[in-house]
């Protein structure tokens, strides 16, 4: 290749580089944070969500790429059917937003567990839905849902919590597979991390009964893998142990060991 043909590839390069955006659900604080800084470090434009805009500009003040930040509930269906009106050309969708609750079901409250679903659950499925649409119509795209390995097992004492995460896993797998009949080259992945350094213990009133992975570390991880075209990602020797544990014994004794596990939480 000339070096003037050469020169040529490099600008086409760069200006395809600048075409690629990303959403980033739940991106002012945490994983969702630190999965923008990577891949704002990468070079792409972002697409910041989240409900607190002054975290959300706190965040696009440390990246060096084009970013533009939304403050919205993500919780509301009708809010999550607006941003994608705004914003189709998109190339990766990272469904971060959650939140968990602990205690007894019959003592949490029911307000938060209903929010909790429409975050966890309802938000993940109606952007899943719609920008995978646009993505199979253009045969091309990521989408990366983040889950727990809570989706794995049951979870007595966060009942509603590790549901909505088995959600997700479910969902993704389903997903997955119909992709793969289809012969399509757009890809999902599922993040599914142990106890991660963020806010989520403050949310959820408890503390890990594990030390948790730094959320710069899980970001990192999870960036790397996406690209690698890992479905299942797994940051931590730990965790993926707990997976693999999760698969082969009965589910009664798993239940029980989260019993314990998040009793010591309360």
């Amino acid at each position: 290749m000339s070096f003037w043909k050469y020169k040529q590839f490099l600008e086409v390069y760069k200006i395809i580089l600048g075409l690629f955006e990303y959403i980033i659900l739940k991106s002012s604080s945490g994983i969702g944070r630190d999965i923008a800084i990577n891949l704002s470090k990468k070079g792409y434009d972002l697409i910041l969500v989240a409900r607190d805009l002054e975290k959300l500009n706190e965040v696009k003040s440390k990246l060096h790429t084009n970013v533009e930040v939304v403050s919205m509930d993500v919780s509301n269906a009708e809010n999550c059917k607006e941003l994608h009106e705004k914003y189709q050309n998109i190339d990766i969708l990272v469904n971060n937003a959650g939140f968990g609750d602990c205690g007894y079901f019959t003592k949490t409250s029911l307000d938060k567990e209903l929010k909790m679903i429409d975050t966890n659950i309802v938000a993940y499925h109606v952007l899943t839905k719609l920008y995978l649409q646009d993505m199979k119509q253009k045969n091309s795209g990521k989408i990366l849902n983040v889950a727990s390995i809570a989706g794995f097992m049951p979870g007595p004492l966060m009942a509603t919590y590790y549901s909505t995460k088995a959600y997700v896993v479910r969902l993704s797998e389903a997903i997955r597979e119909e992709l793969r009949r289809e012969k399509s080259n757009v890809q999902i992945s599922i993040l599914c991390p142990g106890p991660v350094n963020t806010n989520f213990n403050k949310v959820a009133d408890v503390q890990f009964a594990l030390k948790g992975l730094s959320s710069e570390y899980v970001a990192k991880y999870a960036v790397d893998k996406l690209y690698k075209g890992k479905f299942y990602i797994v940051p931590g020797w730990k965790i993926k142990l707990a997976k693999f544990g999760a698969k082969i014994a009965p589910n009664a004794l798993v239940a029980k060991i989260c019993y314990n596990m998040q009793k010591r939480k309360i």
